[in-house]
């Protein structure tokens, strides 16, 4: 997610801030969460049962998503 669909969404949430300094803490909490939830998806892939090697696979697909 670029910044500024960051910024936008925060602006949908009623979340208006001035200071362009606080603007960059948005981006930085909204980059761990992006994180937060990235990680999760992947350990659900890893617990699926059944199809454990493609669960693996999905796991550090959604991981690297992270490294673009």
């Amino acid at each position: 997610m670029t910044p500024d669909e960051i910024v936008l969404l925060a602006r949908k949430a009623d979340l208006w801030i001035t200071s362009d300094e606080r603007w960059a803490a948005v981006v930085r909490f909204a980059r761990l969460v992006e994180a937060a939830e990235r990680e999760a998806c992947a350990q659900v892939c890893e617990e699926i049962k059944g199809v454990k090697l493609q669960g693996y696979e999905f796991a550090a697909a959604i991981r690297a998503r992270g490294e673009k």
